[in-house]
C-alpha cells in the first residue's frame, strides 16, 4: 500500500537524503536473522531527534506504521515491517555523546555499535556489559530494544541492568526523559527500565545513559566436565551460591560434544559440560579460581581443566566457539529460541527437548548461560525436507510449553517479536497482559509503532 502523497513529500522535505523510497533500500531494511521479511513502504534515516520526533508527529497523522531498526542481527522478526509502513534506521545516529569516566557512564545515540563502543571505552579502563555474539555488528539500540545480554550476563546482568537513562519519542511525537548520570534514584516510576526490552512498541530511543564497568586485571578460566546434565547443573547452583560470582558460566549437553567430537574438536565423552569464566584483580585471582574450581568439583564430575593465560584460556573456550558453525554441518536449516528455567531444572529442560526430538526424528543440541538458566534449544532440519521442516516447526510450540512448565519464561536475551508473540497468552494471565496493553495505549494510543509485535490481540471480554 503506497504511503499518502502528502506525508512522503513532507518527510522527502525533512530528511533530505535520509528519505529512501527505491527497492533497494526497503529490501535491505526488510528484515531480520529470523529470515522472516517483509518490504517497508519507505526508509527513514534520521540524523536528529528533532528529526524522529517530526517525523512520528507526521506519521500519527496520517496512521502509518513506524518500525526502529538496528543493524537487522535479532533473531524473532521484531524489526520486519510485517503491516508496511516506514522502517527507522537509526545508522545515521552513531555518536557517542560523551565519556564520563569519573561517572562511570556513557552517553551514546542508538546507532553506535556495541562493538565500536567497547573499542572507544578500552582506553579509559572501562567496557559496557552486554556482549552478545553479534557484539561487533550489533547496535546499542537494538540491545536496548531487546534487553540484549551474553556471557557476561551472569555476573554483570543484562542490558536493562546496564542503562541509567533513555531519551526517547513516544508514540505521539513527545520527547521523554526517563533516568541520568546517577546509580540510584527512587523517584516516580522507572520508565528506563520499562522501555529497555520493549521492542521499539513503546518508543523510539534516541539517546542513552549507559553504565560502565571497570575492565578487569586479569582472567582465568574453568572447564569442567560431567556424567549427565544433572551432575552439571548441581554444580551450577553451587558455583551461584558461592560468595565469588563468575564472570561467565556456560553449559553444552552431551548431543553439543558429541557434535563437537565429530567435528575434530578434542573433547572427552561427557553427559554435559560447563565452562566457567572468572574475573578480577591479579592478586585476588587466585583465589577466586580456587573458590570456583572447589564449587565445580562434586558428584558426577569427569574432569577439570584450569587456564590462567591467554592462549590456554582460549583453548578452553575453542569448543563453544566452533559449536555454532558445528550445527551448520549437520543441517542447514535452525530454529534457534532462548527459553530460561531455574538453573534446578536444567536436567529436566534438557531431557524434555531430546525427548522432542527423538519423537519427532530432529537433532537437538541445547547450550547457552547456565548461571542465569537462559539456554539456546536448536533444532535442525533441512529446508528443502519439507516434512522434516514442517515437524521442526510443530516442535517449537511444545519448547515453549516445556520451558513455561518447568517454572521459565519465553526468552532471556532475544525477545519476542513475532516468533513468541502467539505464546505470551500462555506466560501471562489475562490481567496481566491487559495492563502490559494499556501502557501501550498510554505510550502509543494510535498503535503505530512496532504494530503486531510483542503482544498478542487484547481480548476483550464479553
Amino acid at each position: 500500500m503506497a504511503l499518502p502523497a502528502a506525508l512522503a513529500a513532507d518527510l522527502s522535505t525533512l530528511l533530505g537524503d535520509g528519505w529512501r523510497v527505491d527497492d533497494a533500500a526497503r529490501d535491505a531494511q526488510g528484515g531480520d536473522d529470523s529470515r522472516r521479511h517483509a518490504r517497508p513502504d519507505a526508509v527513514a534515516l534520521p540524523r536528529t531527534r528533532d528529526q524522529v520526533i517530526a517525523l512520528v508527529r507526521a506519521c500519527r497523522a496520517y496512521g502509518v506504521p513506524l518500525v526502529a531498526r538496528g543493524a537487522g542481527t535479532g533473531t524473532t522478526g521484531a524489526a520486519v515491517p510485517t503491516q508496511g509502513g516506514i522502517a527507522v534506521s537509526f545508522v545515521r545516529m552513531n555518536r557517542i555523546l560523551d565519556v564520563r569516566a569519573a561517572d562511570r557512564c556513557a552517553v551514546v545515540e542508538p546507532g553506535v555499535l556495541n562493538g565500536a563502543l567497547q573499542a572507544a571505552l578500552a582506553p579509559h579502563g572501562l567496557f559496557w556489559p552486554p556482549d552478545p555474539s553479534s557484539a561487533d555488528s550489533c547496535t546499542v539500540g537494538g540491545n536496548l530494544a531487546t534487553n540484549a545480554g551474553g556471557p557476561r550476563a551472569v555476573k554483570y546482568g543484562a542490558t536493562r541492568d546496564n542503562v541509567l537513562g533513555l531519551v526517547a519519542v513516544t508514540g505521539t511525537g513527545d520527547l521523554i526523559r526517563a533516568g541520568g548520570a546517577y546509580t540510584k534514584a527512587s523517584a516516580g516510576y522507572d520508565l528506563t527500565r520499562l522501555l529497555v526490552g520493549s521492542e521499539g512498541t513503546l518508543a523510539l530511543i534516541v539517546e542513552a545513559t549507559l553504565k560502565l564497568a571497570p575492565r578487569p586485571q586479569a582472567q582465568a578460566g574453568l572447564r569442567a566436565f560431567y556424567r549427565d546434565a544433572a551432575s552439571a547443573a548441581a554444580a551450577v547452583s553451587r558455583l551461584m551460591a558461592q560468595p565469588v560470582v563468575p564472570a561467565m558460566l556456560e553449559f553444552m549437553d552431551r548431543r553439543s560434544l558429541a557434535l563437537l567430537r565429530r567435528n575434530g574438536s578434542a573433547v572427552p565423552d561427557a553427559g554435559a559440560m560447563l565452562l566457567v569464566e572468572a574475573d578480577g584483580s591479579a592478586d585476588a585471582l587466585p583465589d577466586i579460581l580456587a573458590a570456583l574450581g572447589a564449587a565445580a568439583e562434586g558428584e558426577g564430575l569427569l574432569d577439570l581443566d584450569v587456564a590462567t593465560d591467554g592462549a590456554a584460556r582460549d583453548r578452553l573456550w575453542a569448543a563453544r566457539r566452533a559449536l555454532s558453525p558445528a550445527l551448520r554441518s549437520i543441517a542447514p536449516g535452525k530454529i534457534n529460541e532462548d527459553v530460561v528455567v531455574p538453573v534446578s531444572r536444567i536436567p529436566d529442560l534438557v531431557a524434555g527437548v531430546e525427548a522432542l526430538a527423538d519423537a519427532n526424528a530432529l537433532t537437538s543440541v541445547v547450550f547457552g548461560h547456565a548461571g542465569n538458566g537462559n539456554l539456546h534449544v536448536n533444532l535442525l532440519y533441512h529446508p528443502d525436507d519439507a516434512d522434516e521442516t514442517a515437524r521442526a516447526h510443530a516442535a517449537l510450540p511444545r519448547v515453549f510449553e516445556l520451558a513455561l512448565a518447568l517454572g521459565g519464561t519465553l526468552s532471556g536475551e532475544h525477545g519476542i517479536g513475532l516468533s513468541k508473540r502467539d505464546f505470551m497468552s500462555r506466560a501471562y494471565d489475562p490481567a496481566t497482559l491487559a495492563a502490559m496493553h494499556a501502557i501501550k495505549q498510554a505510550l502509543d494510543p494510535d498503535g503505530i509503532l512496532n504494530p503486531g509485535k510483542l503482544l498478542p490481540p487484547l481480548q476483550t471480554k464479553c
